[in-house]
């Protein structure tokens, strides 16, 4: 049980890195978001089988992040055919 725990705090702690090192581009930064749904979803099964509970919670969790990714890969989509690109401080409206 040990093992998982720290498996899904490394898991946590590198998305969390990806996403403050590569802040320019939205495509990485949407990607790293998305490893870290990935890894609190783990933490949420191991915490639930831990606790011996149902995982029906789980199932509405990964609805929510599936929905979230495309909500983020419309978004990335919508500023590649508006601005060409993916890098976030070409964005003029940002400023």
């Amino acid at each position: 049980m040990l093992i998982y725990i720290i498996l899904s705090l490394f898991l946590s702690v590198s998305g969390m890195m990806v996403f403050s090192f590569k802040r320019k581009h939205l495509l990485i930064m949407s990607l790293s978001l998305e490893f870290i749904m990935i890894s609190l979803y783990f933490n949420i099964l191991i915490y639930l089988s831990y606790l011996s509970y149902e995982f029906f919670f789980s199932m509405i969790f990964l609805t929510m992040s599936v929905c979230e990714g495309a909500l983020g890969l419309s978004v990335l989509v919508l500023m590649i055919r508006t601005h060409g690109n993916d890098y976030i401080m070409t964005f003029s409206s940002l400023w």
